[in-house]
């Protein structure tokens, strides 16, 4: 698979989410996310918007489904979401409903296997459910707390080849990662990249960042496009 670049769009505000989304495409962006802020500030709303202005683009819902998958699911795909995100922590019955709810009404599934006691086995959990995707993702408190602590502050890149390596379906590392770590991801084999805080969003106002980022982005674009996934061997 080669690689995709992938906007996260975790801001509060749909009209700046669009004007984001809009100059990420013109720079080469693959896939836009509607990130779990932008859900909780609009709702369907935010997720209808991006489907009418980006009616070709796949967007991914960041829902962190915990319970009554199905329903959530037919809703964000009825708006307009290509790919919708449970939990690894959720049931497995949420899982299988928001699984079938795709298979139903046309979206693709992405489990997040955050704070599951192991993360490789959460992974294959949730790809043993159906889930068409992995999300090795460690989480925004998590690594804040941990790192205000003065110990070292957890990476999703600690534990991506042994993730890759138990699975068979694509891997997307989500957090804390910087610039120069999300290009080497599809070195791990993981060749889902999503660019988020805090590298196109401020992190803590969650705000689009400053700078010329549009220009960023397009060299972002470049590199990671330019590669080619290299899986590691399965365990």
């Amino acid at each position: 698979m080669k690689p995709i670049v992938q906007i996260s769009l975790d801001l509060t505000n749909i009209d700046e989410a669009l004007e984001t989304a809009a100059m990420a495409m013109r720079a080469g962006v693959d896939w836009l996310e509607a990130g779990t802020p932008l859900i909780l500030a609009e709702g369907l709303h935010g997720v209808k918007k991006l489907r009418e202005a980006f009616p070709d683009v796949p967007i991914v819902a960041d829902l962190k489904t915990m319970d009554g998958g199905y329903l959530e699911a037919e809703m964000m795909a009825k708006a307009g979401a290509t790919h919708v995100v449970v939990m690894a922590r959720a049931h497995a019955e949420t899982i299988k409903c928001v699984v079938q709810a795709g298979r139903d009404f046309g979206a693709k599934v992405m489990g997040d296997n955050m704070v599951s006691e192991d993360m490789i086995s959460g992974a294959k959990f949730l790809e043993d459910l159906g889930c068409d995707y992995v999300i090795h993702h460690i989480g925004y408190d998590e690594r804040r707390g941990i790192a205000a602590s003065g110990k070292r502050m957890p990476s999703p890149l600690d534990q991506l080849r042994e993730v890759v390596a138990a699975v068979d379906v694509p891997v997307q590392a989500v957090g804390g990662l910087s610039l120069e770590q999300a290009i080497q991801c599809p070195q791990y084999g993981a060749p889902l990249v999503v660019l988020g805080a805090p590298l196109t969003i401020d992190a803590d106002s969650f705000k689009t960042a400053s700078g010329d980022l549009e220009s960023s982005l397009r060299m972002i674009c470049e590199a990671i496009h330019s590669q080619d996934t290299i899986p590691p061997l399965k365990a």
